[in-house]
This record gives C-alpha cells, sequence and structure tokens, in this order.
C-alpha cells in the first residue's frame, strides 16, 4: 500500500507534470472505486488542474473549484505518460479503474494518467467533490506526522492516552495520517519497539526514542522518494526496508532473522534481538501475544 512517502513523492510529481494542464477527458472504468455522484465526474472535463496536493494517504488533484481525489488503498498504482492511449476502455474489464486525458498547453503535449489497482480484492477509491474535506476519510484525519506542530509533546500526548497495541496506533489515520502498515514496522524497528507493546506503558524516554525513529524514518523515506518518477518510486520504497517484506533475511542492524506475524489480510515484521529481547512473537491470531 502506498503511504506517506510515496504519496508524498507522487503528489510532487503529478503537481510538476500536470499543473496548468487542461482535463480533456475523464473516464471511470470501475463505478465501484467512484463514491460520489455530485458533482458528475464529468463535470472536470474543460477545467484546469492548479495543483495536486496530500492529505494523508489521499491524493487531491485541484481542478478549478472541483477537486479529483483519489486513495490508491493496497494494491493501486498511478500510472502517467506522455503517451496516452485513446482507446476506448472496457467496463470493468482491466485493471484500469479510471483514465485521464489533458492537454499540457506550455509544451503542447497530450498526457495521460491511469489510475491501476492489481489483484481482484478491489478498494480504490475516487472522489470528485467541491471541497476535499467533503471525503470523509479526509475530513477524520489525525495530525500529519512531519508538520512542524506535531512536536513530541504532541506524540507522547496520544501515545500516553491509548490503550492500542503500539504498532495499530502508529496505522491509525484518525490519530495520525498516513502511516501505515509498512512504515510502522520501520519505525518501531528503528526505535527497538515490541508492536504488541501497549501504547500508554511506554515511559518518557521510550516515547521519545519512538518520535525520533518516526521522524527519522518518514523524512528519510520522502528524501529517497523526492523526484522520482512514479514508475521508480515502488522500487525505491522497497529498497530502503530494513524488516518489512523481509522475513527470514538478516537483520541489517544485528544479524539475527526478520520473522513474521501473520494475520487474516495482512502480517508484520520485526527482529526479535532489536524489538522484544529475543522473544518470538506467537503468529496465530489466537494467540496470546507478548506485551
Amino acid at each position: 500500500m502506498p503511504e506517506l512517502p510515496e504519496v508524498h513523492g507522487l503528489c510532487t510529481y503529478l503537481d510538476t507534470q500536470l499543473n496548468g494542464a487542461v482535463l480533456t477527458s475523464v473516464r471511470i472504468n470501475s463505478i465501484a472505486a467512484l463514491k460520489t455522484a455530485d458533482p458528475p465526474y464529468t463535470a472536470l472535463e474543460g477545467r484546469t488542474i492548479r495543483g495536486v496536493r496530500r492529505f494523508g494517504k489521499f491524493i487531491c488533484v485541484d481542478t478549478d473549484e472541483l477537486f479529483f481525489v483519489f486513495h490508491l488503498a493496497k494494491a493501486g498504482w498511478v500510472r502517467y505518460t506522455e503517451h496516452p492511449s485513446t482507446a476506448t476502455l472496457r467496463m470493468g474489464k482491466s485493471n484500469i479503474a479510471a483514465r485521464l486525458l489533458l492537454h499540457r498547453g506550455i509544451d503542447d503535449t497530450h498526457i495521460g494518467l491511469d489510475l491501476t489497482e492489481a489483484g481482484t480484492k478491489k478498494s480504490l477509491a475516487i472522489y470528485v467533490v467541491r471541497d476535499p474535506l467533503d471525503v470523509h476519510g479526509i475530513a477524520t484525519l489525525g495530525p500529519e506526522p512531519l508538520s512542524p506542530d506535531f512536536d513530541v509533546e504532541a506524540f507522547a500526548g496520544i501515545v500516553r492516552s491509548s490503550s492500542q497495541q503500539i504498532k495499530g496506533l502508529l496505522r491509525s489515520q484518525a490519530v495520525i495520517a498516513g502511516i501505515g502498515n509498512a512504515y510502522s514496522d520501520e519505525i518501531l524497528h528503528a526505535a527497538r519497539i515490541s508492536p504488541f507493546a501497549i501504547a500508554k506503558s511506554l515511559d518518557e524516554g521510550t516515547v521519545g526514542r519512538l518520535y525520533g525513529a518516526m521522524q527519522e524514518v518518514l523524512v528519510g523515506a520522502v528524501a529517497a522518494a523526492a523526484g522520482k518518477p512514479s514508475s521508480e518510486l515502488k522500487d525505491t520504497k522497497r529498497s530502503n526496508f530494513r524488516v518489512h517484506a523481509r522475513t527470514g533475511q538478516p537483520c541489517p542492524v544485528c544479524g539475527d532473522t526478520v520473522r513474521e506475524v501473520s494475520f487474516a489480510d495482512t502480517s508484520l515484521q520485526y527482529c526479535a534481538t532489536c524489538q522484544t529481547n529475543g522473544k518470538i512473537l506467537a503468529d496465530r491470531r489466537t494467540s496470546r501475544f507478548l506485551k
């Protein structure tokens, strides 16, 4: 799933490529992906793009008082091209959920944007709204972790008031915007904290270490994504992981084997030596997990 660093990179790249371009055609190929009806998506046609920005994991395209907002969910992605296809899309017959065709007047170029989603479980969401806050997921977002206002004291207040396991707390979009499964694994490994530690049980020093790890991991990932085209962002993300998606490989810090805990539709990775004093977390949803 694209998370804050990749979505930030996508927004920066798309803002550079699309700003000032006119939307000439908007095609929705997955009715299930379109979550709004008023205004109609066809109202976007003929409008000029004024900018692209990020809200958590949402990408928001400003088109002259209307906003084209999308969330890539677990398996969605953006395919940008300067050689767009004008072929008619067959409804629901490809992995393309939406296709935008644009004309960029500054260099008289026709460009295209496809929103794609792999797999059979379709969760990608598209909204056409008059205000980004009309999207419930944006209106209910927690603070941005890289905002100057989100200091260690603000973070400590959130942690001290929660009985959640820290892994779940970091992933909750209503608590902190933009962090998902991958970067929560990376942050907790960098902070040397068990993913199942209860948030409010963490002492002041541990909370400070966690805040520092969150800043370090996210800032580093944002920097790595900067300037990358959409076609390179996935590989950039994977290449910088220390534990996430590295089950069975050696931990780059201590050399122990990276381990995994599996759930119904997801999994987490961790290093027992770095994070749980060498104890192995049970890999069963019904087990009693290490706290």
